[in-house]
């Protein structure tokens, strides 16, 4: 069974504090330059677990991702045939 998990992208202060945040989620990217760290939780978990981070010290702020609630079931184009032979740059060639 797939659990559905969810992102917390998390900004902190030092590099240091890093290690301490493995022990929220599982941890997917840390950038050194800006400072924040990609953290994936378990959505049953996820409302105890962004307050949690919010409360600690070291945390600049953390920022949920919205990628589960996005729709991403796509139509097909529709093609109009006339409009594709007046555009079709292939003639002649």
């Amino acid at each position: 069974m797939i659990t559905k998990r969810q992102g917390i992208i998390v900004w902190f202060h030092q590099m240091k504090h890093v290690k301490h945040l493995k022990r929220y989620g599982h941890m997917i990217h840390v950038s050194k330059k800006l400072k924040y760290a990609m953290i994936y939780v378990d959505q049953e978990r996820f409302d105890d677990t962004y307050e949690s981070l919010l409360k600690l010290s070291y945390v600049t702020k953390a920022e949920p991702s919205y990628k589960p609630f996005i729709k991403t079931d796509f139509e097909s184009k529709v093609v109009d045939k006339e409009k594709e032979k007046e555009y079709d740059y292939k003639m002649g060639i």
